[in-house]
Order: structure tokens, then C-alpha cells, then sequence
């Protein structure tokens, strides 16, 4: 073998030994932590009272605002190919404007979202691919929490029960519901350990708020209102691999 050739085997395992140490395979672990954004794509039915009568708002309606936070996540690699994800991360505060005759109020509430996700996911390419694209699918569970609804909704609220301002207060609930989550991601190896991954994942979830007005220490009146949020959720983070 001249020594040309031995050169260029030499390259050619060296090479070989680099890709194998971005390798994303069977067993492995690989943790995550970054930016993640809750953007919904909302829309809302107009409040109703349902009790003591049944009657309408007009005009009424409400947007919720884009909200970020701290993301974080965890692969396990079934094989090198297919891998389970779970996704959580610090609850981030999600805030209500008021929209149609709301508008002039601003800020109608906020609440605190708690939305673990579960995913099962497929990696394109080979496990010593730098860079891999991958789709997948699973559910989430989103509970509202810390529900706080603003002096000026309240008022407006105890205004159509013909009660002066400050003679009611008005609490919310809003339903906790499962919803699936459809995910696509570009995932690249900076080296055997780390890497940075963007993932998108869509959310298609209705719910219902329940608002209680009371006054003097009694029930008065129940209104709802049905929120379509439909959340896209970019994820921008770091990753390590075990």
C-alpha cells in the first residue's frame, strides 16, 4: 500500500470517528432547555350571561396575547430513529385584552398556564447526521391557574346587573383540557454532547370561562364565554446528549 493511499484511509477513519460522535441513537438521552413562545390564534364567543337570565353582551370579545417563557424538554431514543419527548417548563402568564365593546378596558385578566406535552417523534437521516429534521405527534394537558380578573371587566360586569361600581366582584375558572399537539423540528450537533434545536408545534384546543359575579356574599350571576386558542409554540433551545 503506498503511502498516498495509506493518507487518505487515515482521512477517511478520522472522518468516519467525527461523525459517529454526533450520533443520536438508541438509548440515548438528551435534555433541553430554551425560549419557548405560546402564540394563540384566538378568537372568542361573545360573554353571556346564563343566570339569573340568559342574556348577551353584544359586541363583546376578547384577544390573548402572546406569552414566552422558559422551555424545557427531554428525548429518550427508542431506537435510532424514533425517540419520546416530554415537554414542560416555567407556567407562563397568559394575559386578556378586551376586543369589540371590551376594547376601551385593556386588559380584561390574566392566568397562569400549566400545559405539560408527551410526544412521540421520528428522526429523518442517519443517527450520525449532523443535522436531522423531525415530525412528530402527541398530547398535552393545559390547566389554567392564579386566575385574575381586572377592576374594570369587574365593574363592567356588575354595571349590566345595574350595581354600582364597587358593589360586586366577579371570579373565573377556566375548563383544563386535553388537546393533541402536532410538532415539526430542525435538530443540528455541534459537537458529541451539545446542539440546538427549533422545533414548531401547533395545538388545536377550545375551552370555557366561567365568570361568578357576587354581591353581597350571594351568587348574582353566571356568565360564559367559549375561547378558541389554536397556539402555535416555536421552541428555540440547547441541547445535551447522555
Amino acid at each position: 500500500m503506498t503511502h498516498q493511499a495509506k493518507k487518505w484511509m487515515l482521512v477517511a477513519a478520522t472522518a468516519m470517528l467525527a461523525s459517529s460522535a454526533y450520533a443520536q441513537k438508541a438509548g440515548d438521552w438528551v435534555i433541553g432547555g430554551g425560549a419557548l413562545l405560546y402564540a394563540p390564534q384566538d378568537s372568542t364567543t361573545p360573554l353571556r350571561f346564563v343566570s339569573p337570565v340568559e342574556r348577551e353582551l353584544p359586541g363583546s370579545g376578547a384577544s390573548v396575547k402572546n406569552a414566552t417563557t422558559l422551555g424545557l424538554n427531554v428525548h429518550y431514543f427508542l431506537t435510532d430513529n424514533w425517540a419520546v419527548e416530554g415537554v414542560l417548563g416555567i407556567p407562563p402568564k397568559i394575559k386578556l385584552d378586551g376586543a369589540g365593546t371590551l376594547a376601551p378596558l385593556g386588559e380584561l385578566g390574566s392566568a397562569k398556564l400549566y400545559a405539560p406535552s408527551v410526544l412521540g417523534k421520528y428522526f429523518f437521516g442517519n443517527p450520525d447526521d449532523k443535522f436531522r429534521v423531525s415530525v412528530g405527534a402527541g398530547v398535552t394537558y393545559s390547566a389554567f391557574r392564579s386566575i385574575r380578573l381586572s377592576q374594570g371587566l369587574q365593574n363592567t360586569l356588575g354595571g349590566a346587573l345595574k350595581l354600582p361600581p364597587g358593589a360586586s366582584s366577579t371570579s373565573a375558572s377556566i375548563d383544563s383540557k386535553w388537546a393533541p399537539v402536532f410538532n415539526v423540528g430542525a435538530n443540528y450537533a455541534i459537537d458529541k454532547n451539545w446542539g440546538v434545536t427549533f422545533s414548531v408545534s401547533y395545538i388545536p384546543m377550545k375551552t370555557n370561562a366561567t365568570l361568578t359575579t357576587q354581591a353581597g356574599g350571594k351568587t348574582v350571576a353566571v356568565s360564559k364565554t367559549r375561547v378558541t386558542l389554536d397556539p402555535i409554540v416555536p421552541f428555540l433551545y440547547v441541547t445535551y446528549k447522555f
